[in-house]
């Protein structure tokens, strides 16, 4: 994996993406609605690399959500880059469902585009382009790589099942199985703390720390060194806050350790707002 492919999954919580499982829920349950519209800058040892931006949109039985980014600050006196990624589906007996996700990166001359249509967590359609190149070193992805996953966007929500806090240990609880349409690979959580974390805009309050290790399964190159140094790493961190009127958390803040200092990304905006519908609309 080079180091842009990196970059593309910590801008868009694609981090490293960054993400999660759906958690059980009775299949009565009440799924509430609430829009977040959230800004973002990544900075590397402190000095701004990146800046971007982050719609969801969670309705009764349906969700979307749409990131964009683009290199900022010194970086883009080396390389300019930028990019869309979004995914859609539905939302059944309290769980995230997805049925779309469509990627692409652009950096200088070079692209990389993604597409995917999912059904029941199996890849039904995949476009890839370029298409990812074959080699004797690399670990071929097969179609039960592709079964039982999620892309990276949705993986992002991380609904907390019951009817109590989502601000819970719970949240961080999970393994997430994805695939982002080169790649297979799982993100364990684990629960570390709870931190207090303050948007320009937005939501100020606690938010749930989380551990997360790297564990490749399919389509990378095992001998490369950022594959090696990702998962031998163990101070990656995420902390989750919430949406308003919804049972899901999004990343606030992500950190990365590198070798050339700490990958930081971190809300700026962090605009909730239930909608109508709920028993209570409020703003976070």
């Amino acid at each position: 994996m080079s180091s842009y492919r990196l970059s593309r999954h910590a801008i868009f919580v694609s981090v490293t993406a960054l993400a999660v499982t759906m958690a059980e829920a009775p299949q009565r349950t009440v799924f509430a609605q609430g829009k977040l519209d959230a800004r973002y800058v990544v900075t590397l040892s402190g000095l701004p690399i990146g800046r971007g931006t982050w719609v969801i949109d969670i309705g009764e039985d349906y969700f979307t959500a749409a990131a964009s980014g683009a290199t900022a600050g010194l970086l883009r006196v080396f390389a300019s880059g930028e990019g869309q990624s979004a995914a859609r589906g539905t939302i059944s007996g309290g769980q995230l469902v997805p049925a779309t996700y469509a990627s692409r990166i652009v950096t200088g001359d070079k692209s990389d585009e993604v597409q995917m249509v999912i059904s029941a967590g199996t890849v039904k359609e995949l476009m890839a382009n370029p298409p990812t190149v074959a080699s004797p070193d690399r670990v071929a992805v097969t179609e039960a790589h592709r079964r039982g996953v999620s892309d990276p966007m949705t993986a992002s929500l991380v609904r907390v099942p019951g009817s109590g806090d989502t601000l819970v240990p719970q949240a961080c609880q999970r393994t997430l199985s994805i695939f982002d349409g080169r790649m297979r690979y799982d993100l364990q959580l684990a629960f570390k703390r709870l931190d207090r974390v303050s948007s320009d805009r937005g939501y100020q309050g606690l938010a749930v720390v989380c551990a997360v290790s790297f564990s490749p399964i399919a389509g990378h190159v095992p001998e490369r060194y950022a594959i090696k140094y990702l998962i031998q790493l163990r101070d990656m961190e995420l902390w989750l806050a919430p949406i308003a009127g919804t049972r899901v958390m999004v990343p606030f803040r992500v950190s990365v350790p590198t070798p050339i200092g700490l990958g930081v990304m971190q809300a700026t905006q962090f605009l909730s707002v239930a909608q109508p519908g709920n028993a209570t609309a409020k703003a976070q």
